[in-house]
């Protein structure tokens, strides 16, 4: 289904580069086949071309007749200036892929003729060695095949996990927002083993290490992650010990509320969006 497909990317940043990395990896789609575009950075796009062998090219010059799915990877506070830019040159059959935080497919329909097919797409920065853990969920007029057509292409990037849309903003805290917190642990993990003496690379291969394989064990053990942690915890032991300064400084709480931080602030932009003032002002043009 993706042989012939053209992809465009709205916004040529990290998640961009990301998605870009794993997709132009896996060559389901030729690297020719894949564009990149912003307004006007021209460095930033030779960079892209350069390492990955793609096209790019300002948002301005960017024809998209020839496009057949658009990802829209700008900055969500840029999605009113984005959106507006590209709604005249939008066409029928074009897909949309929106990785915008917190953007709801129905807001991004708005913007464009009754009918318009807008997916929503959470991915995470693991794309980039095709890790991703990819949620999606279907805008109000997106047909199911194309639906697929969005998840064969996002399962080069990683695993993909389809849902409701009233799903995607916990799926946000939990996996979009994932990965930064265990780079918080590591780094805390990685001070604590360099202040006992040991090297930062040493200390960051073996937590790496460590954390992959507890994954793994999750991933390939019919067990639960406390049935997992029990197995571990001897009691009076080292991990036992571990576990109960985790508690006492209440670990397990601050992982709960940045899940329901993140979750909450996903939900808090697009409800930011719809009352800007630039949002009214479309709504009255589009009235």
């Amino acid at each position: 289904m993706l042989k012939n497909k053209r992809i465009a990317f709205i916004g040529a940043g990290s998640m961009a580069e990301a998605m870009i990395a794993g997709i132009a990896s896996t060559g389901k789609i030729p690297q020719n086949q894949i564009i990149v575009s912003n307004r006007s950075n021209q460095e930033r796009l030779k960079q892209l071309e350069t390492k990955y062998g793609i096209k790019g090219t300002t948002s301005g010059d960017l024809d998209f007749s020839l496009i057949d799915i658009i990802i829209l990877a700008m900055k969500p506070k840029d999605a009113h200036r984005a959106l507006q830019s590209i709604r005249d040159s939008i066409q029928p059959h074009h897909i949309i892929l929106s990785v915008l935080a917190g953007i709801t497919t129905s807001f991004i329909e708005n913007y464009f003729p009754t009918g318009q097919q807008v997916i929503r797409v959470m991915p995470n920065t693991s794309s980039m060695i095709g890790e991703s853990a990819t949620g999606i969920s279907s805008g109000k007029y997106t047909l199911h095949q194309n639906m697929m057509i969005a998840k064969e292409l996002l399962e080069s990037i990683g695993k993909v996990y389809v849902m409701t849309e009233d799903k995607m903003d916990l799926f946000t805290g939990i996996a979009g927002s994932g990965p930064a917190y265990f780079y918080y642990l590591m780094e805390h993990m990685e001070k604590q083993a360099a202040e006992g003496g040991l090297s930062e690379e040493t200390a960051r291969q073996i937590i790496a290490q460590t954390i992959f394989g507890a994954a793994k064990m999750i991933l390939e053990q019919n067990e639960t992650p406390a049935v997992l942690r029990n197995n571990v915890t001897s009691p009076n032991g080292t991990t036992a010990a571990g576990l109960k300064a985790l508690h006492l400084h209440g670990a397990g709480m601050a992982i709960k509320m940045a899940v329901q931080e993140a979750a909450a602030r996903s939900k808090e932009m697009t409800k930011q969006l719809v009352e800007s003032p630039v949002t009214d002002k479309l709504k009255i043009s589009l009235d």
